[in-house]
């Protein structure tokens, strides 16, 4: 399927066949290579525009997890538990925002 991109890096691809100036006037095709580089420094950019609480959410352990460790008496389960959400906190502190 050919990429294609316009002046602000934006990505569009076409079915094979499609015309790219009917559908895509002020495009240029671009290699897969090429496209899933770019596609990786929007994804990067997104990331970076998060607060840190949207990345420490991303990562935190399921709260099902420490429940389950209460419910079931295991204080190792909730122990992990704890350990994740305090490395997740380290990783993302909130004086970084």
């Amino acid at each position: 399927m050919p990429h294609f991109k316009n002046a602000n890096n934006e990505l569009f691809w076409l079915n094979e066949g499609d015309d790219p100036q009917k559908w895509l006037p002020g495009c240029v095709q671009i290699t897969d290579a090429e496209a899933a580089t770019i596609r990786a420094h929007n994804q990067q950019a997104a990331f970076d525009a998060l607060t840190y609480a949207e990345k420490r959410a991303a990562e935190y352990p399921s709260i099902t997890d420490y429940i389950d460790g209460i419910v079931k008496g295991d204080q190792a389960q909730v122990q992990d538990y704890v350990d994740k959400c305090i490395a997740v906190k380290a990783k993302y502190p909130k004086d970084a925002a």
